[in-house]
């Protein structure tokens, strides 16, 4: 019934991974890693129960383990797997916190695993946000005893918070710290702050199992989502031991494994720069990425790399197969070079041999798709004004309304002018009384989320209507997906896909350009991205597909390192005010947006600043100096 999981290898074996302190295993997906994970769990389970001993689980919370307890639940339902033997003892839980608020952990766990799986609720234990403050460090203390009274636990599954925290073990906790009340770091409470509708919201305070009690686990496995973790992970791996990222404490256990995604993945030695670690097939693609880390470390453009530079620095094979560094650095040079166009539709009537886009035809039906009704301008602005002005047929498509993102001080704004325009508007009406006497678990009414709903769409309509596009080229497809009411979402269902399908079949696009953000499997961007790539697959076949080029362009986090952009499209000072102006009318967005991140800049001053960032890389490898330029990375499907 079940398959065979992940293989545990100690750490440092192995030619590839001498840089690395923890057993880590790689994989395209984070939804095929989360398979394989929770296949390892059920068959711990399947193995306990013919022992006839209780199995005991250690959880975790978050995005990360939720494609696992999808799994473990399928593995339930239809493979017959039982949960009667299996006790459960959560990591954390915010504090104070009443366990049926909808941000509590014990909510999350019964909502994703537990109502859903026929384990015993007595066996089921959580950490308990409501119990009193005097009450709390014996709380703490009877739940470490009972851990260790069913011998500890037999598997742990694990998250990372950009910290380097597991739990909630923050920087500084001790290697043999037990279950106890802590202090958040802001960092862990900013990333939070999406659930918490703002960091304002988040508790300081959590109950978490120690790092001690963790390491007490027979079996461990940690998982790694996205780009947004790399960094941490890298750190975690291949660092040294330290109680500033206490996740490191895992390299003193001989059995743990790190599950990771590519993404999460892509700041380890042997994946960033593998002719570190060992012999590697030199591509095109993998030499552009090797002289641009070594353009980077040495601060010398391409054209002035040296011989000595590719020795003193690992890189001799690739001199041995290219000959001298003169003849990589001026191919190198050029690849890079032939990204840049002013031209992101194609160039009328050029040799488009060397050009990232076709030159015909001459005029292309495009789509851009922008997750959320604003995306489009902050992440492609000045791309989106080049493409109008060159005369193509642009059409914008905002899968999802965005309404979440909008305050319930905003949306009360507008209701409160509504009914000040219209005294006997009885929606006006209704909007202002649900709003002033909303609870925090309140869901948004569906007239409040219409009103917040049309916020967005009258913001994104006065941008493009900036930007020359006419309101019939605006499509708002509003994706069921995201219409709950909630920061959590629907998975992706056959409505969307469809409703996707529909769009492309009906405008048959020459260009399609989409957000390619990866960094959380669950994020709104992710899943208007699949729900792409789902399309794509589903219309392939279609004769006018053949003619349609995928662009992928990246959100207000993140930006495509050097080596992967294929088409640069640079802005001049005037364009990049433009853009700036054409962000401006995202005004619900502007001045302490709800989902801030860990940035405190606006949208437009993160945007710009990016795109001069990758102007100024451009110009360190020896290219053209731009005020600003917007990337993109083609997508084959």
């Amino acid at each position: 019934m079940i398959k065979e999981s992940i293989n545990f290898k100690e750490a440092g074996k192995f030619e590839e991974t001498r840089f690395e302190k923890i057993h880590n295993v790689i994989f395209d997906s984070s939804k095929e890693a989360s398979i394989l994970v929770a296949q390892e769990i059920a068959n711990i389970i399947q193995r306990k129960e013919e022992l006839n001993e209780p199995c005991v689980l250690g959880l975790a919370t978050g995005s990360s383990p939720i494609k696992v307890y999808e799994e473990l639940v399928r593995l339930h339902k239809e493979e017959g797997l039982s949960f009667a033997n299996v006790v459960t003892f959560n990591l954390d839980e915010y504090y104070p916190m009443d366990k049926n608020d909808i941000q509590s952990y014990w909510y999350f766990m019964h909502e994703h695993l537990f109502n859903h799986v026929n384990i015993p609720p007595q066996n089921i234990n959580i950490p308990d946000g409501s119990i009193s403050n005097e009450d709390l460090q014996q709380y703490c203390i009877d739940y470490e005893m009972k851990i260790k009274a069913y011998g500890g636990l037999d598997f742990q599954l694990l998250g990372i918070g950009r910290t380097g925290h597991i739990g909630f073990n923050e920087p500084g906790s001790h290697v043999n710290s037990g279950t106890r009340s802590i202090t958040l770091d802001h960092l862990t409470r900013v990333d939070a702050a999406s659930s918490f509708l703002g960091i304002d919201n988040v508790p300081r305070k959590a109950i978490t199992m120690g790092i001690g009690t963790v390491k007490n686990a027979k079996r461990i496995v940690l998982l790694g989502w996205g780009i947004s973790k790399a960094e941490i992970i890298k750190k975690t791996i291949e660092g040294e031991i330290s109680s500033r990222v206490p996740a490191t404490y895992l390299q003193q256990h001989n059995n743990t494994t790190f599950v990771l995604d590519t993404e999460a993945s892509s700041e380890l030695t042997r994946v960033k720069t593998p002719w570190l670690v060992k012999s590697v097939i030199w591509t095109d693609e993998l030499k552009l990425k090797a002289v641009a880390w070594l353009s980077e470390l040495t601060k010398k453009p391409f054209l002035k790399l040296t011989d000595k530079d590719y020795n003193d620095n690992g890189m001799s094979s690739v001199l041995t197969e290219e000959g001298t560094a003169y003849n990589l650095n001026i191919k190198m040079f050029n690849k890079m070079q032939q990204t840049i166009t002013g031209w992101p539709g194609g160039k009328p009537n050029a040799d488009d041999t060397y050009r990232p886009e076709r030159a015909a035809p001459e005029k292309k039906r495009i789509i851009i798709f922008s997750p959320h009704p604003d995306d489009d301008v902050i992440s492609m602005g000045g791309t989106f004004d080049r493409l109008v002005e060159q005369g193509h047929d642009v059409h914008i498509a905002y899968q999802t309304s965005g309404n979440i993102a909008v305050s319930n001080q905003e949306a009360l704004k507008f209701a409160e002018i509504t009914k000040a325009l219209n005294a006997d508007s009885a929606v006006a009406e209704n909007i202002i009384d649900f709003l002033k006497n909303k609870k925090s678990n309140d869901i948004d009414s569906l007239e409040v989320r219409k009103l917040k709903g049309l916020i967005r769409r009258s913001e994104s309509l006065a941008a493009t209507r900036y930007l020359g596009l006419p309101d019939s080229n605006v499509n708002f497809l509003d994706l069921p997906f995201y219409e709950t009411g909630t920061v959590k979402k629907n998975n992706l269902g056959e409505a969307d896909i469809e409703i996707m399908c529909d769009i492309i079949e009906r405008i048959k696009p020459h260009q399609i350009y989409a957000a390619g953000d990866l960094a959380d499997p669950h994020g709104t961007h992710k899943v208007c991205l699949d729900s792409l790539f789902e399309a794509l697959k589903r219309l392939k076949h279609k004769s006018f597909m053949d003619d349609c080029w995928v662009w992928l362009y990246r959100g207000a986090w993140h930006e495509w390192e050097t080596y992967q952009i294929e088409m640069a499209v640079p802005m001049s000072p005037d364009q990049v005010l433009k853009k700036r102006h054409a962000i401006f009318f995202h005004q619900s967005q502007k001045d302490g947006v709800m989902f801030q991140g860990d940035d405190s800049r606006e949208f437009w001053i993160r945007a710009e600043d990016r795109n001069r960032l990758t102007a100024e890389k451009y110009h360190a490898l020896g290219l053209a100096d731009y005020s600003a330029i917007e990337a993109f990375k083609r997508y084959f499907f």
